[in-house]
């Protein structure tokens, strides 16, 4: 293992890998067997495997909203998808960019309205456009769609309406993109977003043949998938298996270039994933999303670092998507603006003693649709290292020993021996809802949150500015 240097020379450049749907538990690091990923294992082994990763909104937009402005759904109105970012907030891009750094997003954004509701469409002029200025939240290069899932010959756009056909997979031609504004920064730090949009469900071909050919014949599943729901779920596993190899290949071809143009000894490497997918555990669709169980909220979260981040170590401190901007900040010597609403990790995550660490994080669901208000399935949970506790709104609770119960098949909350573990976590649900100023409401209850297009005009603390309005620039730098 390599000496950790205590301070860097200079801020390192940012590279973050944001694969959309990967759960952990379909890594080989996290316990697959069934496929191989050199190239993220080989991360892992020359970084940090953090364990502890929990998408607390596990669906695409109110998990991108908090990984970018480092605040809570209930602040920044993210509560479903499809919804326009508000001008006002302030981003990862112009936190980076402000501190000089050349900032870049490429590939799926979700951030935006883009072509909702046809989210299923032929490629025609202007569709799936996030126009230039604040709805990008301050990344300059630009090749981006807002929420597509054509992945062979599928296309971005740049810098107007315009659209680009990519030749051939989505993991490559984004690499290609990634390329190109690696060989543009002219030695100026830069802060990069890949966001693939694998491995998720696709009406059209999920991945090509070669990553079918490096799959075994006969797959299983997790007992947690019950007999009803297997074959189907075997078959969207095999897809789902398909496309992470894609990934992985992905990752290995991005860190060779970084190492032969010599970019690679100070970039801060980061990979992972926005939520899971059920998979069939628990008799919920294979595609399924946001539920209170750890397919859907467990993701993997690996940093690379040379000096800093070696040797192969696991981490265990809880890591919610509004600490990691913060945290990015932290380990990049930048000041945290005063808008967030995260912690700064930055200290747990480099290993040092008597860092600051958070006994538990806050998850939820707002409405039974991913991208309409419609009532049903609202639930909030709590998740700790070893726990994880769940209410829904119509009553039911759910409590787990992650430990002695990691496939959640035993449902502590109506066990005598459980009693003091439920009232605990009951409790520490209320803090934290209370702090968000959560009413835990139905989610029809959130209607006038939006306007006509779709954009955000009221939060948890009530009404807002217009929502074309500038940030308050001042915020930018801590105070």
């Amino acid at each position: 293992m390599k000496k950790k240097h205590t301070h860097p020379n200079k801020r390192p450049n940012l590279i973050f890998l944001l694969a959309d749907q990967l759960r952990a538990a379909s890594l080989p690091l996290f316990g697959e067997k069934q496929i191989e990923t050199p190239h993220i294992d080989r991360l892992a082994a020359d970084g940090i495997n953090f364990t502890n990763a929990i998408s607390t909104c596990a669906v695409c937009s109110p998990y991108r909203s908090m990984l970018l402005t480092g605040r809570y759904p209930q602040t920044t109105g993210h509560l479903i998808n499809f919804l326009r970012i508000r001008h006002d907030e302030i981003g990862q891009g112009d936190v980076f960019a402000h501190q000089g750094y050349e900032t870049g997003w490429i590939g799926k954004w979700h951030l935006h309205t883009g072509s909702y509701p046809q989210t299923s469409f032929p490629i025609g002029g202007g569709v799936d456009f996030v126009p230039p200025g604040r709805d990008r939240l301050g990344f300059k290069y630009w090749r981006g769609y807002n929420f597509h899932t054509k992945y062979t010959d599928g296309f971005v756009h740049g810098d107007d309406w315009n659209y680009e056909v990519w030749d051939g997979y989505e993991t490559d031609a984004l690499n290609a993109y990634a390329f190109r504004f690696l060989a543009s920064t002219e030695n100026r730090p830069f802060c990069l977003f890949l966001s693939p949009h694998q491995p998720h469900f696709t009406p059209h071909p999920f991945a090509p043949p070669k990553y079918y050919d490096r799959l075994p014949g006969t797959l299983r599943l997790p007992a947690n998938v019950p007999e009803s729901i297997r074959e189907e779920a075997l078959t969207n596993y095999r897809h789902y298996l398909a496309m992470i190899l894609a990934l992985d290949d992905m990752v290995g071809h991005l860190r060779k270039r970084l190492e032969e143009t010599g970019q690679w000894d100070n970039t801060l490497f980061v990979f992972t994933s926005d939520h899971g997918s059920q998979c069939g555990a628990h008799g919920l669709g294979p595609w399924a999303k946001l539920c209170p169980y750890e397919e859907s909220l467990h993701v993997p979260l690996i940093m690379h670092w040379p000096g800093y981040m070696e040797g192969g170590s696991r981490r265990d401190p809880l890591i919610a998507p509004v600490d990691l901007l913060p945290t990015l900040c932290g380990l990049c010597g930048i000041p945290v603006p005063r808008t967030v609403e995260g912690l700064d990790l930055s200290a747990a995550c480099l290993g040092r003693d008597n860092a600051r660490e958070q006994d538990a994080v806050l998850t939820m669901r707002f409405s039974n649709n991913l991208n309409h208000l419609e009532n049903g399935l609202e639930w909030r949970g709590v998740r700790t290292k070893r726990s994880a506790y769940a209410r829904y709104l119509r009553g039911e609770e759910l409590l787990f020993d992650l430990e002695n119960d990691p496939l959640q098949q035993r449902n502590l909350a109506t066990e005598k021996d459980a009693r003091r573990l439920l009232e605990s976590m009951r409790l520490t649900l209320d803090r934290l809802l209370a702090a968000r100023h959560d009413e835990f409401l139905p989610a029809t209850d959130y209607t006038g949150w939006y306007d006509a297009q779709r954009r955000i005009v009221r939060n948890a603390y009530g009404p807002m500015r217009h929502p074309e309005s500038q940030p308050d620039w001042s915020l930018l730098t801590g105070g």
